[in-house]
């Protein structure tokens, strides 16, 4: 299914300024929304493919440069095996059929997470997404696929540990920039703003590094029934709040 590409949907972009250069997802209610229609689980994540690629091309329409999704969790696999199994499955299948799409769009597709547990299918479509789209520079879309917040901390602090017993760095000498580059995706900006679609108002071990002064909406729709439109309200909304980084200007004139 060939899906409207940026500048292609119902509606176009809002001409606004100050849009979020990083914009993350936890995709969230796809097994509720199909349960309550008597569906199984996984059609929930099937629709769900649709909200992503809408999503995505309303964030190159309205100049998002980086939009990071949570595709897969490393809490995740506390899942039934069958979830986990289709989810697996789905997430190559996914990669490999809309990579071409993507690349059309000027999108370029990396991979956050962890290696070991991950099917080295899913690695090998992953890989493979990000060596086609390279050069592309219209959107960098993160796929988090067996990502943990703690889980990225904990692998660089490791990393760093390993660095200084090795006389690379200096125990004490660590800046906030040093240990920054030991994490995923070192080149990446800190998220601007977080969205959560389903309801629930949580984080989910998703990105807590990056996270530090993100601006943050829960939205109510499901995963599924997201979609461009929904990242532009979002978007709009976001525009509307004051960002201070833990500044603050004294309004009242002495």
């Amino acid at each position: 299914m060939v899906l409207p590409g940026p500048g292609q949907g119902r509606s176009q972009a809002p001409q606004i300024s100050g849009v979020p250069q990083h914009v993350a997802i936890i995709m969230d209610g796809n097994g509720r929304w199909a349960n309550e229609r008597g569906l199984p689980r996984t059609e929930g994540h099937r629709q769900g493919e649709i909200a992503l690629m809408d999503t995505i091309a309303g964030a190159v329409e309205i100049g998002v440069k980086h939009l990071t999704v949570y595709a897969f969790s490393t809490e995740n696999w506390r899942r039934s095996p069958q979830e986990v199994r289709f989810l697996m499955g789905y997430s190559r299948d996914v990669i490999r059929c809309r990579a071409t799409e993507l690349n059309e769009w000027g999108v370029r597709i990396n991979w956050w997470g962890r290696r070991p547990r991950l099917w080295k299918s899913v690695i090998n479509e992953l890989e493979a997404a990000h060596e086609l789209t390279a050069d592309n520079t219209a959107l960098d879309f993160n796929m988090a696929v067996n990502y943990g917040g703690r889980a990225e901390i904990t692998d660089a602090v490791n990393q760093v540990a390993h660095e200084v017993e090795a006389g690379r760095l200096t125990a004490g000498h660590i800046s906030e920039g040093a240990f920054a580059k030991r994490l995923y995706a070192p080149g990446a900006p800190d998220v601007d703003l977080l969205i959560r679609t389903g309801g629930e108002q949580r984080i989910s071990n998703f990105l807590l590094w990056q996270c530090a002064y993100a601006e943050f909406s829960f939205n109510p729709l499901p995963w599924p029934e997201y979609n461009r439109e929904a990242l532009w309200d979002d978007i709009l909304a976001f525009t509307g709040r004051e960002r201070r980084f833990g500044g603050a200007v004294d309004k009242v004139q002495p």
